[in-house]
C-alpha cells in the first residue's frame, strides 16, 4: 500500500483528532507489554497529549503514530478496541445522540457533529435499495498503510454506539469492505453479528430503514436544545477534510442521471474548473474518480431493484446507451451489470434466510 500522498503532505495538519484512539492503543499496549516508546518519534506529539480528553491532535501525526502501533499490536486491535465502545466514549457527542427522539434523529446528530469528536473516517449517506439506510464510511486523510485499522476501528465503534442507543438487537443488513478479507475474517463476525462483504466498491453499512423510526427512551426536548447548542460550540473553525469532496459529491449524487461534468458543477460552487480541480487534488482525490464512485454506488443499489431493466440502471447513472453502461461498469468493477445482479439478488436471498 502507498503512503500518504506529496498532495496530502503538502496539505496542513488539522487538529480534529481525539486523544481516545492513540489512547486505547497505547492502553493495549500496556496490557500486554508490548513496546511502545518510539511511536511518538518525530510527530510533535507525546504521551502527556494522549492523556488530555481535552486535546485535539493533528490528523497526520496521529496517522504517523498509527501505523506504528499497529506493527507491535494483534491484527485485530480495530475490532477489539471497537467492540469495547460505548455511548460514554464518546462524549458530548453521544450525549446529544440519547436525547434525540428517534434513532434516525440520533444518526443525523452523529453525521452533522462527527468533527467534534474527531476521527480518521466519518460517515456519509450513500445510495441504497428501497426500504434501507446506507452509511458510506471516507477516510479524512489519505493513508492507506492503516486504511483497514481505521475501518474496523470506526465501524465497530459506530455500531457499539447504536446498539448503546437502541439495543443489542440492532442488526445490520450487511456491512461492506473495500479490501480484501483478513486471515481473522472470523472475527468480524463475532464483532458485527452481520453479513459482511470484502472487496466492495465501498466500506459501507446498510440499515434496514424502519430502524430510523424507533424511539429512544433517553429522549429529553430540553436537555436536547442544550447539548446541541454545545456542540455547535465546539464545531472545529477550519475546513473539516474533505469539505469540498462532500460539496462535490452532494451535486453529483443530485444530478447523476445527467451525466454532469467538471465546469458545470465548478459553475455551481462559484469557483473555477481549475480551483476545483486544485482542491479535489488537495483532498487526494479528483471529479472523474468521484463521478466514477458514485454511479457505481448508485448502480449497485439499483441492480438490487428486480424490477428495473439493465438499460434503466445505466440510464439513471446517466449512461444513455447501455451498451456505454457495460462497458464502464466491466471496466470498474471487473463484472458484468448482469453478473453482479446475479450475485446480489443471491446475497439478498441469502440474508432472508
Amino acid at each position: 500500500m502507498r503512503q500518504s500522498s506529496d498532495q496530502d503532505k503538502a496539505r496542513p495538519d488539522i487538529a480534529l483528532m481525539s486523544p481516545n484512539l492513540l489512547w486505547g492503543l497505547l492502553e493495549t499496549a500496556d496490557r500486554i507489554g508490548a513496546p511502545s516508546d518510539d511511536w511518538f518519534a518525530g510527530t510533535g506529539l507525546s504521551r502527556a497529549q494522549v492523556s488530555d480528553p481535552g486535546v485535539r491532535l493533528p490528523d497526520r501525526p496521529t496517522a504517523v503514530v498509527v501505523e506504528r502501533a499497529l506493527k507491535v499490536l494483534p491484527p485485530t486491535i480495530g475490532l477489539d478496541i471497537g467492540r469495547d465502545q460505548h455511548i460514554g466514549n464518546f462524549g458530548l457527542l453521544g450525549l446529544a445522540m440519547t436525547t434525540a427522539a428517534t434513532f434516525g434523529e440520533a444518526l443525523q446528530i452523529g453525521l452533522r457533529f462527527t468533527p467534534v469528536v474527531g476521527s480518521l473516517m466519518r460517515f456519509v449517506e450513500s445510495a441504497s435499495e428501497t426500504g434501507t439506510l446506507a452509511l458510506a464510511g471516507q477516510m479524512t486523510l489519505a493513508y492507506p498503510s492503516i486504511h483497514r485499522f481505521v475501518a474496523e476501528e470506526f465501524f465497530s465503534s459506530c455500531l457499539a454506539l447504536a446498539r448503546g442507543l437502541v439495543g443489542n438487537t440492532l442488526r445490520p443488513l450487511r456491512i461492506e469492505f473495500s479490501y480484501p478479507a483478513p486471515a481473522y475474517r472470523e472475527h468480524y463476525d463475532d464483532v458485527f453479528d452481520c453479513p459482511v462483504a470484502f472487496e466492495q466498491p465501498q466500506d459501507r453499512l446498510v440499515l434496514d430503514a424502519n430502524w430510523l423510526a424507533v424511539p429512544l427512551p433517553t429522549h429529553n426536548p430540553i436537555a436536547s436544545r442544550q447539548v446541541l447548542a454545545l456542540c455547535e460550540a465546539q464545531m472545529p473553525d477550519t475546513a473539516v477534510p474533505g469539505e469540498v469532496t462532500a460539496a462535490v459529491e452532494r451535486l453529483l449524487r443530485a444530478q447523476l442521471p445527467q451525466d454532469p461534468k467538471l465546469a458545470g458543477i465548478a459553475a455551481q460552487l462559484h469557483v473555477s474548473e481549475r480551483t476545483l480541480r486544485r482542491q479535489l487534488t488537495n483532498e487526494g482525490t479528483s471529479f472523474h474518480d468521484i463521478h466514477d464512485r458514485l454511479r457505481i454506488d448508485r448502480a449497485y443499489a439499483l441492480l438490487r431493484e428486480r424490477n428495473l431493466t439493465i438499460a434503466s440502471v445505466g440510464a439513471a447513472i446517466g449512461y444513455k446507451d447501455p451498451r456505454d453502461f457495460r462497458r464502464a461498469f466491466k471496466r470498474l468493477t471487473g463484472q458484468t451489470p448482469r453478473a453482479l445482479r446475479e450475485h446480489l439478488l443471491a446475497e439478498m436471498a441469502g440474508e432472508r434466510r
